[in-house]
Protein backbone atom coordinates (compact mmCIF):
# COMPACT_ATOMS: atom_id res chain seq x y z
CA UNK A 1 0.00 0.00 0.00
CA UNK A 2 1.41 3.62 -1.25
CA UNK A 3 1.55 5.72 2.46
CA UNK A 4 3.70 8.36 0.77
CA UNK A 5 0.96 11.05 1.07
CA UNK A 6 0.00 9.57 4.75
CA UNK A 7 0.77 11.74 7.68
CA UNK A 8 3.52 10.24 10.30
CA UNK A 9 5.59 11.29 13.22
CA UNK A 10 9.30 11.63 13.28
CA UNK A 11 10.68 11.57 16.78
CA UNK A 12 14.21 12.72 17.79
CA UNK A 13 16.13 12.58 20.75
CA UNK A 14 17.53 16.27 21.68
CA UNK A 15 20.40 15.72 24.40
CA UNK A 16 23.57 16.84 25.23
CA UNK A 17 26.38 18.21 27.75
CA UNK A 18 25.07 21.78 26.26
CA UNK A 19 21.88 22.90 24.86
CA UNK A 20 20.87 26.83 23.89
CA UNK A 21 17.29 27.81 22.36
CA UNK A 22 17.14 31.11 22.10
CA UNK A 23 14.32 33.12 20.45
CA UNK A 24 14.42 36.30 20.62
CA UNK A 25 18.07 37.24 22.54
CA UNK A 26 20.64 39.70 20.56
CA UNK A 27 23.71 41.45 21.16
CA UNK A 28 25.37 40.99 24.56
CA UNK A 29 22.95 39.12 26.01
CA UNK A 30 22.01 35.63 24.73
CA UNK A 31 19.43 33.70 26.58
CA UNK A 32 17.44 30.51 25.97
CA UNK A 33 14.64 28.90 25.94
CA UNK A 34 13.59 26.17 28.71
CA UNK A 35 12.97 23.94 25.66
CA UNK A 36 13.91 23.59 22.06
CA UNK A 37 12.33 25.94 19.62
CA UNK A 38 10.82 25.69 16.56
CA UNK A 39 13.23 27.55 14.35
CA UNK A 40 15.62 25.48 16.48
CA UNK A 41 14.83 22.02 15.36
CA UNK A 42 13.71 23.00 11.54
CA UNK A 43 17.32 24.27 11.89
CA UNK A 44 18.84 20.83 12.69
CA UNK A 45 16.72 19.57 10.33
CA UNK A 46 17.56 21.59 7.41
CA UNK A 47 21.35 20.72 8.47
CA UNK A 48 21.16 17.43 7.87
CA UNK A 49 19.35 17.52 4.88
CA UNK A 50 22.18 20.06 3.10
CA UNK A 51 20.25 22.98 2.80
CA UNK A 52 21.66 26.38 2.57
CA UNK A 53 20.54 29.51 4.71
CA UNK A 54 18.95 31.00 1.67
CA UNK A 55 17.07 27.70 0.34
CA UNK A 56 13.31 27.60 0.80
CA UNK A 57 12.02 25.95 4.18
CA UNK A 58 8.12 26.33 3.39
CA UNK A 59 8.11 22.15 3.76
CA UNK A 60 9.48 22.39 6.66
CA UNK A 61 7.71 25.09 8.41
CA UNK A 62 4.60 23.32 7.60
CA UNK A 63 5.47 20.26 10.14
CA UNK A 64 3.47 20.72 13.32
CA UNK A 65 6.28 19.85 16.00
CA UNK A 66 5.67 18.83 19.96
CA UNK A 67 8.71 18.98 22.57
CA UNK A 68 8.31 16.55 25.57
CA UNK A 69 10.58 17.41 28.40
CA UNK A 70 12.10 14.28 29.60
CA UNK A 71 15.03 16.02 31.82
CA UNK A 72 14.42 19.72 32.30
CA UNK A 73 18.31 20.17 32.76
CA UNK A 74 19.98 23.28 35.00
CA UNK A 75 20.48 26.78 33.89
CA UNK A 76 24.31 27.79 33.18
CA UNK A 77 25.39 31.58 32.57
CA UNK A 78 28.62 31.64 30.86
CA UNK A 79 30.85 34.43 30.77
CA UNK A 80 32.21 36.22 27.86
CA UNK A 81 34.50 39.23 26.48
CA UNK A 82 34.91 39.91 23.46
CA UNK A 83 37.79 42.29 21.66
CA UNK A 84 39.46 42.85 18.30
CA UNK A 85 42.75 40.98 18.53
CA UNK A 86 44.00 44.01 16.71
CA UNK A 87 43.31 46.20 19.07
CA UNK A 88 41.00 48.62 17.03
CA UNK A 89 37.60 49.74 18.51
CA UNK A 90 34.64 47.43 18.23
CA UNK A 91 31.86 47.75 16.12
CA UNK A 92 28.51 48.57 16.50
CA UNK A 93 25.16 46.44 15.94
CA UNK A 94 23.87 49.42 13.11
CA UNK A 95 25.53 50.08 9.86
CA UNK A 96 25.84 53.16 7.83
CA UNK A 97 23.89 54.10 4.50
CA UNK A 98 27.58 51.53 2.93
CA UNK A 99 26.01 48.69 5.20
CA UNK A 100 29.08 48.74 6.64
CA UNK A 101 28.90 48.81 10.87
CA UNK A 102 29.30 52.26 12.73
CA UNK A 103 32.39 52.35 15.17
CA UNK A 104 30.78 52.71 18.71
CA UNK A 105 30.76 56.33 19.98
CA UNK A 106 32.94 56.64 22.61
CA UNK A 107 35.33 54.26 21.19
CA UNK A 108 34.77 51.00 23.02
CA UNK A 109 37.09 48.25 23.13
CA UNK A 110 35.45 45.43 24.86
CA UNK A 111 31.72 44.04 25.42
CA UNK A 112 30.59 42.09 27.82
CA UNK A 113 28.12 39.17 27.12
CA UNK A 114 26.20 36.52 28.97
CA UNK A 115 25.16 33.74 27.37
CA UNK A 116 23.12 30.92 28.69
CA UNK A 117 22.69 27.05 28.54
CA UNK A 118 20.91 24.11 29.38
CA UNK A 119 23.00 21.73 31.01
CA UNK A 120 22.28 17.72 30.80
CA UNK A 121 18.64 18.48 29.48
CA UNK A 122 17.21 15.76 27.33
CA UNK A 123 13.83 16.06 24.69
CA UNK A 124 11.49 14.45 22.67
CA UNK A 125 10.54 16.44 19.84
CA UNK A 126 7.82 15.15 17.39
CA UNK A 127 6.89 15.94 14.12
CA UNK A 128 4.22 15.45 12.00
CA UNK A 129 3.58 15.92 8.70
CA UNK A 130 3.56 13.55 5.10
CA UNK A 131 5.56 10.35 5.63
CA UNK A 132 7.79 10.84 2.74
CA UNK A 133 9.05 13.87 3.73
CA UNK A 134 9.86 12.60 7.47
CA UNK A 135 11.39 9.47 5.89
CA UNK A 136 13.94 11.67 3.55
CA UNK A 137 14.76 13.55 7.05
CA UNK A 138 15.52 10.60 9.38
CA UNK A 139 17.81 9.20 6.67
CA UNK A 140 19.25 12.74 6.62
CA UNK A 141 19.70 12.67 10.50
CA UNK A 142 21.00 9.47 10.25
CA UNK A 143 24.28 10.67 7.67
CA UNK A 144 23.98 14.64 7.83
CA UNK A 145 24.87 16.92 5.26
CA UNK A 146 26.34 19.50 7.93
CA UNK A 147 27.36 19.12 11.90
CA UNK A 148 24.29 18.80 13.86
CA UNK A 149 23.60 21.07 16.74
CA UNK A 150 21.46 21.84 19.60
CA UNK A 151 20.50 26.07 19.46
CA UNK A 152 24.12 26.68 18.70
CA UNK A 153 26.68 25.55 17.43
CA UNK A 154 28.84 24.63 19.81
CA UNK A 155 26.07 22.36 21.62
CA UNK A 156 27.10 19.43 20.35
CA UNK A 157 24.07 16.26 20.47
CA UNK A 158 24.71 13.05 22.01
CA UNK A 159 23.42 9.82 20.02
CA UNK A 160 21.04 8.75 19.24
CA UNK A 161 19.20 11.76 17.67
CA UNK A 162 17.03 9.64 15.22
CA UNK A 163 14.30 7.25 17.43
CA UNK A 164 12.13 6.31 14.95
CA UNK A 165 8.96 7.43 12.64
CA UNK A 166 5.76 6.09 13.78
CA UNK A 167 2.38 6.29 11.91
CA UNK A 168 1.03 7.86 15.31
CA UNK A 169 -0.93 11.74 15.93
CA UNK A 170 1.49 14.11 17.87
CA UNK A 171 0.19 13.63 20.75
CA UNK A 172 0.37 9.84 20.46
CA UNK A 173 4.01 9.63 19.50
CA UNK A 174 5.00 11.20 22.14
CA UNK A 175 3.11 9.89 25.02
CA UNK A 176 3.73 6.22 23.61
CA UNK A 177 7.78 6.53 23.50
CA UNK A 178 9.83 5.43 26.60
CA UNK A 179 11.10 8.01 28.92
CA UNK A 180 14.53 9.08 27.80
CA UNK A 181 16.24 10.23 30.61
CA UNK A 182 19.59 9.26 32.03
CA UNK A 183 19.98 5.95 33.30
CA UNK A 184 20.83 7.57 36.53
CA UNK A 185 17.78 9.76 36.58
CA UNK A 186 15.70 6.15 35.71
CA UNK A 187 17.29 4.47 38.61
CA UNK A 188 16.69 6.93 40.78
CA UNK A 189 12.79 7.18 40.11
CA UNK A 190 12.90 3.48 40.07
CA UNK A 191 13.74 3.57 43.64
CA UNK A 192 11.17 6.13 44.68
CA UNK A 193 8.56 6.17 42.83
CA UNK A 194 5.53 3.09 44.09
CA UNK A 195 4.30 3.02 40.00
CA UNK A 196 8.06 3.70 38.39
CA UNK A 197 6.40 2.00 35.15
CA UNK A 198 5.22 5.18 34.29
CA UNK A 199 5.67 9.19 34.72
CA UNK A 200 4.27 12.09 34.63
CA UNK A 201 6.07 14.38 32.02
CA UNK A 202 5.34 17.79 30.67
CA UNK A 203 5.12 19.10 27.10
CA UNK A 204 4.32 21.65 24.70
CA UNK A 205 2.12 21.26 21.20
CA UNK A 206 1.39 23.05 18.19
CA UNK A 207 -2.55 23.20 18.35
CA UNK A 208 -4.02 25.50 16.02
CA UNK A 209 -6.70 25.70 18.80
CA UNK A 210 -4.04 25.89 21.71
CA UNK A 211 -4.58 28.81 24.18
CA UNK A 212 -0.93 30.30 24.18
CA UNK A 213 1.69 31.15 21.20
CA UNK A 214 5.34 30.96 20.62
CA UNK A 215 6.81 33.39 18.01
CA UNK A 216 9.69 30.64 16.89
CA UNK A 217 8.20 29.41 13.52
CA UNK A 218 10.68 30.64 10.97
CA UNK A 219 9.93 31.82 7.40
CA UNK A 220 13.40 32.65 6.51
CA UNK A 221 17.18 31.34 7.67
CA UNK A 222 18.60 33.97 5.17
CA UNK A 223 20.83 35.76 7.79
CA UNK A 224 20.10 39.10 4.82
CA UNK A 225 16.33 38.24 5.71
CA UNK A 226 15.51 36.77 8.39
CA UNK A 227 12.23 36.39 9.38
CA UNK A 228 9.59 35.04 12.08
CA UNK A 229 5.76 34.11 12.64
CA UNK A 230 3.92 32.74 15.55
CA UNK A 231 2.31 29.41 16.26
CA UNK A 232 -0.91 28.14 18.35
CA UNK A 233 0.16 25.80 21.73
CA UNK A 234 -0.89 24.01 24.15
CA UNK A 235 0.93 22.64 27.35
CA UNK A 236 0.24 19.94 28.79
CA UNK A 237 1.67 16.70 30.97
CA UNK A 238 1.32 13.07 29.33
CA UNK A 239 1.37 9.67 31.13
CA UNK A 240 4.70 7.91 29.63
CA UNK A 241 5.90 4.22 30.03
CA UNK A 242 9.18 4.74 31.44
CA UNK A 243 10.36 1.21 30.59
CA UNK A 244 11.66 0.35 34.49
CA UNK A 245 10.16 -2.90 36.23
CA UNK A 246 7.28 -2.37 38.53
CA UNK A 247 8.32 -1.56 42.17
CA UNK A 248 8.45 -4.38 44.95
CA UNK A 249 7.64 -1.44 47.90
CA UNK A 250 4.40 -1.33 49.11
CA UNK A 251 1.32 0.73 47.54
CA UNK A 252 1.87 4.27 48.80
CA UNK A 253 -1.63 5.67 47.62
CA UNK A 254 -2.97 8.13 50.04
CA UNK A 255 -6.44 6.66 51.16
CA UNK A 256 -8.14 10.04 52.14
CA UNK A 257 -6.65 12.91 53.55
CA UNK A 258 -8.63 14.45 56.00
CA UNK A 259 -6.96 17.51 57.54
CA UNK A 260 -9.37 18.59 60.23
CA UNK A 261 -9.01 15.18 61.63
CA UNK A 262 -5.53 16.45 62.91
CA UNK A 263 -7.14 18.65 64.62
CA UNK A 264 -9.69 16.40 66.48
CA UNK A 265 -12.77 17.67 64.48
Amino acid sequence: MDTTDHQATLLLRLAGPLQSWGDRSAFNRRETRPEPTKSGVLGLLAAAAGRRREDPIDDLRDLQMGVRVDAPGTLLRDYHTVSDYRGRPLPQAGVNAKGVQKPTGPAKYTHVTQRFYLQDAVFVAALTGPTALLTTLADAVRHPAFPLALGRRSCVPTQPILLEIRHHSLREALTSVPWQASEVARQAYHRTSAHPERINLSATIEDINGPDTAGDVPLSFDPRDRRFTTRRITHDWLTVPTGLPPSNKPDATDGGHDPFALLGW
